[in-house]
């Protein structure tokens, strides 16, 4: 107690005698990212992962970029987290320094022209961003052969006008124009010098970003250094900075879950954006001077029921495993109430594309009640025999999901159904996936991304991230004017409609949603739990935060 009463003392002294605009430049960032269990998956942009903009976003720049000075720590209604949604008007440009629609299908880009890639050894001598990178940038993805079914079918081209005018022209309005090619998950700008090297190896990924890669060890660490001719900076208290703030943002890759709550609670890490609550009060005990977030998950959580398989192409047998499930007890006692019984695939934070669960048709409200012996009928009535076995797949990278599946296992043995449990490593486990290899029951979380791509993705016939590979001419069709639609009121009412359909279809074993805690140091300034800045991105976030560090020392690290 005497220990925690003195750095009390410390901190309060520190914090009232110190401004949050005193800003400090040097040493490095520790973070256990959202990610902290997981190493990059491919530095190749033409291999279209997931996870591209959260390794290389602090150093690749995109067309847009969240506005961070419309944060709630900043005032503003926005707390940035989602995964890939930016409501309209908290986008700005990055790259783009202004852009206008010359006519209802041509799209203008003027570039900013302060923009210059630092030197890079073995690929390129510093220069100017031009026109040129990003249309090579397009090309690259685009004509990639793992790049997502129809993903850019909008646009015929992509064309340099001059040096610094990028032309967007479409065949067809998109209402995701600004994600797809603007901050999206396939939207970094890279140098063309890209081309002439092996774009899988680390030490080619290049950017005008505010840091490099400086080293990449794989399941350790993801080391990144200040780019010193960065053009960005950013407003503190008024007064202008150049960013970015720290020397290195160092990226903590830690596989064991005890071992990256020591390394919070220890000081080796600065910031840990994930963690479980089950974690929180245990921490908030032993380590009491943490700031904290807390928010609710970006990745719906679910069995994927393989559709195409029997019996689950019958409605009634998914049915009956929905009702076969206890949804309200996996809310209260797995995640202690930190969960919501129905949050995917649309978010609350979605706004009016976000129906609740009150509001939905009794079959899909009917769906998060607990009915085992409806389930025992609709089973018996679908022709299932007692005793029925399936294979479900879970990946050993996330432990909320290893302690999960055993309760699964409980519930759906209590109408006679019996899974064998296959945890696999996240390499086997993605792959699965993406090949359609992967067996006819597959425990996930997939993320929310924003209110039409999370229909599209997960329930459009062909799409990669479709694990259920469910197929619906009609659905499919939907999509389609979803995104030819212009009206913004029009689509939240088509995607509400889209939305009940697919519940009702019921695809998959509807999971509650969990609450998730972003934890960090008081000397970590100019930050608030951000998260993303884009789709997956949080290198503009890390690139505005400095590290006070006389409260460091002054707090015994």
């Amino acid at each position: 107690m005497l220990r925690f009463l003195i750095l009390f003392i410390l901190l309060f002294a520190r914090l009232i005698g110190v401004a949050e605009d005193n800003v400090q430049y040097g040493g490095d960032l520790n973070v256990g990212t959202v990610n902290v269990t997981l190493s990059a998956l491919s530095w190749d942009p033409r291999d279209w992962v997931w996870k591209a903009n959260h390794d290389a976003g602090a150093v690749r720049e995109q067309l847009f970029v969240a506005d961070l000075s419309k944060s709630r720590r900043n005032g503003g209604k926005y707390g940035f987290v989602q995964e890939a949604y930016l409501p309209t008007d908290s986008i700005k440009g990055e790259l783009a320094e202004s852009w206008y629609w010359e006519d209802d299908l041509t799209l203008v880009i003027n570039l900013r022209q302060d923009v210059f890639f630092p030197d890079h050894a073995g690929l390129m001598k510093s220069r100017l961003l031009t026109a040129d990178d990003v249309v090579f940038s397009y090309n690259f993805v685009d004509q990639s052969p793992k790049k997502i079914l129809s993903y850019f079918d909008h646009i015929d081209r992509v064309v340099a006008r001059d040096k610094h005018t990028v032309v967007f022209e479409f065949n067809q309005f998109h209402a995701e124009w600004a994600y797809r090619y603007g901050y999206g998950y396939h939207s970094a700008i890279n140098p063309r010098e890209l081309s002439q090297v092996d774009p899988k190896d680390w030490r080619n990924v290049a950017g005008s970003g505010p840091f490099g890669l400086e080293k990449y060890v794989q399941s350790n660490a993801q080391i990144y250094k200040k780019n010193p001719i960065y053009w960005g900076s950013d407003y503190v208290g008024g007064k202008s900075y150049q960013l970015p703030f720290v020397d290195r943002v160092i990226y903590r890759i830690i596989k064991d879950e005890a071992t990256f709550l020591t390394a919070l609670r220890t000081g080796q890490l600065d910031i840990l954006e994930a963690i479980r609550w089950i974690a929180v009060d245990h921490l908030k005990e032993t380590t009491p001077e943490l700031q904290w977030n807390r928010w609710l998950g970006t990745g719906g959580t679910f069995v994927s029921l393989r559709v195409d398989q029997k019996p689950f192409d019958d409605v009634r047998v998914r049915r009956a495993l929905n009702l076969a499930i206890n949804q309200q007890e996996i809310a209260d006692v797995f995640y202690g109430g930190h969960a919501e019984l129905m949050a995917y695939p649309q978010h609350p934070d979605f706004g009016d594309y976000f129906q609740p669960l009150s509001e939905m048709p009794e079959e899909i409200q009917e769906l998060f009640t607990y009915n085992p012996e409806k389930a025992k009928a609709l089973l018996s009535e679908a022709g299932v025999p007692e005793g029925f076995r399936f294979n479900m797949q879970v990946c050993s990278c996330n432990p909320s999901h290893m302690d999960l599946i055993p309760l699964l296992e409980s519930y759906l043995s209590k109408v006679g159904i019996q899974i064998v449990i296959q945890p696999m490593e996240y390499a086997s486990f993605f792959s699965a996936m993406t090949t359609k290899t992967h067996g006819p029951g597959y425990l996930v979380s997939s993320g929310h991304v924003n209110p039409v791509t999370t229909l599209r993705k997960s329930f459009v016939t062909g799409q990669k991230w479709n694990p259920s590979q469910y197929s619906s001419e009609y659905f499919d069709k939907q999509i389609d004017i979803l995104h030819n639609e212009r009206d913004e009121q029009k689509r939240i009412q088509l995607i509400r409609h889209l939305t009940r359909t697919i519940m009702s279809e019921t695809p998959y074993i509807w999971l509650p949603v969990p609450y998730v805690h972003t934890a960090w140091w008081p000397w970590v300034k100019n930050y608030g739990g951000e998260l993303r800045a884009g789709a997956n991105r949080p290198g503009p976030i890390y690139a505005r935060i400095w590290i006070d560090q006389e409260l460091k020392e002054e707090m015994g690290f």
